[in-house]
């Protein structure tokens, strides 16, 4: 997962389409001026790319390319295919995705398309074949994004015809007989058996909660028409644009798709950072809190797309847009404040990102995002990302100047695995109101973060974890047999739970009864569980409780408690390297956790304080004032040289100090 080194880079995201042509050479100048390097276009231009089928207008987009390519500047080139345009769903009435209650998802905004349909995919392979074939060797064009934003306003599940049709397709290839479907599902409850693949329906509207297996296959099967969606679009884009890195621009939270299957395809990862957006509407805290970090975001949320994104990218990250000022779509859309646009770029620089790129040049004056800050205001004058990102731009210059402007990531000690068909499982058969993958995998996350250490996040894929000295495993609801076999020869220290192994793939409990890991919990057996409802949390006996979760178990001699409840029920067994959590402890009771089980790996901590944040790459500490108050740095410096900041930081500051 370890990137070569790489130089940073800022860019920006241009609408050449929205601007008078004669305006594009002075928007270049300024761009090159501010330090920017990337500019991204063309992700939602198919109308003014082909006006009408088959009449391509290419010779406006050749131009900005040209001025943009002249100014100094590298494009990210967009395929079209998020925005088709009027007359293609003319041509395609049966295009368009169908939500849940069987409505259509109408023309007039975006994404407005159902990823099964083939008619829709051989159009968007003509438009990407036709733009790659014009653009593909220009020198300009440096690298290429596909699509944009896939699952952002809930647009991976379809219900059209199409997709149904698809489906009956991918189940006959995942299972060949109609007995070996009935059999995985289950279907001999409630008379749920089927005799022919064309019976079978999507899993909505059911008089009550459809098959949770059925639910997790369609989940499954609509991740793989996005990942199949997406290479058709980057096989096409690398034969006739070699050397170009493709990417795509994930979002944060959404987890309706597995990114690694559809990143396989792909050169590297990138994502779109609103951190405050984030904060309005994907996270749950309490109000307090959300009132003290209204103007900063989430101290971990960013941190940790900025890591996931790494892994999906196969070790290379970028960030496709920045949010540079208040944002129009989250319920409430305050200014970042001072020196907050600056962090948040530094921080993905410390995560790794090759790039950040901020959302937009230019605020747009008209239509749906009018509201939606960008470096410069409607009438030019600089906004107030725009100040922030010129500072950043001259500080990684004087970085560079002085001998470190190449960075390289490290290998972190501690992996921790994520798994989107967990978060597909568990929204299934959620067996209590507020339990959530993403939630408890993100818990584990702040925890380790709070503590100082490093994390590399690895699919339940992975091939190997010897470079690792702890692996976690939080909710992870069926083991693959290759990730078995890892764990098997794993040497370090496994901490799996709660919820982890207790299905089979099939969405079945299995007969050895959870965790079912006998090479790691040989006799360990999860008897009950319970769902614990707001008021009625559970003591533990070393200070906190368990919240929203909580597991029974059967535990052999040769395990040892390490914490119970308060009355004294086992929640933390170990057996030699490996712990099993029976329960969802709250913020603090997990930190002592993961703290002890750091400390049997042999992983250094430095805890932090209030909100500083503290990230190391192979050159430099990084340490992050998310707090709206002063906070002293000096013991997260130490002795080490400071190249940037002060120890006395301010709300918003940034301390770089080498290691």
């Amino acid at each position: 997962m370890t990137a070569p080194e790489f130089q940073r880079r800022l860019g920006v995201c241009y609408y050449p389409e929205h601007w008078p042509e004669e305006g594009w050479a002075e928007d270049a100048r300024r761009m090159v001026e501010l330090g920017l390097t990337w500019v991204r276009i063309g992700e939602f231009a198919w109308s003014r790319l082909e006006p009408a089928p088959g009449d391509y207008a290419f010779g406006w987009l050749d131009r900005a390319v040209a001025v943009l390519g002249e100014a100094g500047l590298k494009v990210v080139l967009g395929t079209p295919t998020a925005t088709p345009p009027r007359w293609l769903l003319d041509r395609h009435p049966d295009m368009l995705a169908v939500g849940a209650d069987g409505q259509p998802r109408g023309f007039g905004s975006r994404r407005h398309y159902c990823f099964s349909h083939e008619g829709y995919r051989d159009e968007s392979a003509r438009i990407t074949a036709a733009l790659a074939e014009r653009c593909g060797e220009n020198d300009a064009v440096a690298a290429w994004q596909t699509d944009n934003e896939y699952g952002c306003h809930d647009t991976v599940l379809s219900y059209s015809d199409a997709a149904l049709a698809a489906f009956r397709l991918w189940l006959l290839r995942k299972y060949e007989t109609i007995e070996a479907l009935n059999a995985a599902w289950g279907n001999v409850f409630w008379s749920m058996e089927y005799t022919a693949f064309d019976q079978i329906g999507a899993p909505v509207g059911t008089v009550t909660e459809p098959n949770p297996a059925h639910v997790l296959d369609y989940a499954r099967f609509s991740s793989d028409q996005v990942a199949d969606f997406n290479r058709i679009q980057a096989d096409i884009i690398r034969a006739a644009s070699p050397g170009r890195t493709i990417l795509h621009n994930y979002m944060g939270r959404v987890l309706d798709f597995d990114h690694f299957k559809t990143g396989a395809d792909l050169d590297a990862a990138s994502w779109d950072s609103y951190p405050l957006g984030f904060l309005e509407d994907r996270l749950e805290m309490a109000e307090a809190r959300r009132l003290r970090l209204l103007r900063q975001g989430d101290p971990d949320f960013q941190a940790f797309h900025h890591d996931l994104y790494r892994a999906v990218g196969k070790g290379r990250s970028w960030v496709m847009e920045q949010q540079p000022g208040p944002v129009n779509w989250a319920g409430h859309n305050p200014a970042p404040l001072p020196g907050m646009v600056r962090l948040w770029t530094w921080e993905a620089f410390a995560h790794g990102a090759e790039v950040v790129s901020y959302f937009r040049w230019r605020q747009a004056p008209f239509a749906q995002e009018q509201m939606h800050t960008g470096l410069l205001r409607p009438d030019s004058v600089p906004a107030q990302g725009y100040a922030e990102a010129r500072q950043v731009a001259e500080e990684v210059a004087r970085l560079h100047n002085q001998g470190a402007g190449d960075v390289g990531l490290r290998r972190n000690p501690v992996a921790l695995i994520f798994d989107y068909e967990s978060a597909w499982a568990w929204g299934a058969q959620p067996q209590g109101a507020g339990f959530d993958y993403f939630d408890l995998v993100f818990a584990f996350y702040r925890a380790l973060r709070r503590l100082g250490v490093g994390v590399d996040f690895i699919p339940p894929t992975v091939a190997d974890l010897s470079t690792y000295k702890v692996a976690f495993a939080p909710g992870l609801f069926a083991w693959t047999v290759s990730l078995r076999q890892v764990l098997a020869d794993f040497k370090g220290v496994f901490f799996a739970g709660p919820r982890s192994g207790s299905k089979t793939k099939d969405f079945i409990t299995p007969t050895a009864m959870p965790p079912d890991l006998p090479d790691r919990f040989p006799g360990l057996v999860v008897s009950r569980v319970e769902s614990i409802r707001p008021g009625a949390e559970i003591a533990l006996e070393d200070g906190g409780v368990l919240q929203l979760w909580c597991e029974l178990l059967d535990v052999p001699e040769e395990f040892s408690v390490d914490e119970a409840t308060a009355e004294g029920d086992p929640v933390l067994v170990r057996r030699g390297q490996s712990y099993y959590l029976a329960g969802w402890p709250e913020q603090d009771a997990l930190a002592r956790m993961v703290s002890a089980t750091l400390t049997r790996a042999a992983v250094k901590t430095e805890p932090v304080t209030g909100d500083l944040r503290l990230t190391e790459d192979v050159t430099y500490r990084y340490i992050f004032n998310y707090g709206p108050e002063p906070a002293d740095a000096s013991p997260l410096i130490g002795a080490r040289e400071i190249v940037l900041g002060t120890p006395n930081m301010q709300p918003a500051d940034v301390v770089i100090a080498r290691r």
